[in-house]
């Protein structure tokens, strides 16, 4: 498919009532069409891994073109500056995590970057950094347990963050980790007993949320 054709293709899928769905849920509509992730990825699947296509469906500025763009794009071919660029463009979570469970997570500086944009002062940016990491954790079989547990002083500071998209990352990061296996486990729950002391709401939200869930017979059953 050509890059004029995959445009087209986005406009004649525009949904206004999955727009305002969207918008409900506190994504960013402005140059959005109201296209389906189900949708796209069928596109996708079409086009295939195109990395200069990639690079244009990024430019174009469309919601739905920059999602695209990071499921057909070759992450052996992604550089660091590719990667910043495209972090200072994220004005909805789910652009945000989108680019980094389907992209980001997938290249050489997943880890450089889930510590160096935790630390940010921007919101989407600082949300990415945990993202990743809950990314990594889930997806990435290989790596050992030093690797995770050097997110946990990330986790501690970033958790008393108290804008929305930033606090349920940093709770999905130490949820996933947790989940790993049974000494990341038991390890997470300590990391947020700790957290829980911390005078902050936004940090006794993602101590109690993730203890509630490390702690369940369903995952203690399963790392068993």
């Amino acid at each position: 498919m050509l890059y004029t054709e995959v445009i087209r293709k986005l406009r004649s899928l525009s949904n206004q009532r999955n727009r305002e769905g969207m918008a409900r849920f506190g994504i960013n509509t402005k140059k959005a069409f109201g296209i389906s992730i189900v949708n796209l990825r069928k596109i996708a699947k079409k086009i295939g891994k195109n990395h200069p296509m990639a690079l244009k469906l990024w430019r174009s500025g469309y919601h739905e073109a920059r999602i695209l763009s990071a499921m057909i794009d070759d992450p052996e071919l992604v550089t660091e500056r590719q990667m910043n660029l495209m972090v200072k463009d994220f004005n909805s979570w789910d652009l945000c995590d989108q680019c980094c469970g389907n992209l980001f997570e997938k290249t050489p500086f997943a880890y450089k970057y889930a510590r160096v944009w935790s630390r940010s002062k921007h919101e989407f940016v600082k949300r990415a950094g945990f993202v990743m990491m809950a990314t990594l954790a889930v997806h990435d079989k290989d790596s050992d347990d030093s690797h995770f547990r050097k997110f946990f002083p990330l986790i501690i500071r970033g958790s008393v963050d108290e804008r929305n998209f930033v606090k349920k990352a940093v709770n999905w990061a130490l949820r996933q980790i947790g989940k790993r296996n049974h000494a990341l486990n038991q390890s997470a729950v300590k990391i947020a007993n700790e957290i829980y002391k911390i005078d902050s709401r936004s940090a006794k939200w993602v101590a109690s949320d993730a203890i509630r869930e490390l702690t369940s017979k369903q995952v203690q059953s399963r790392l068993k």
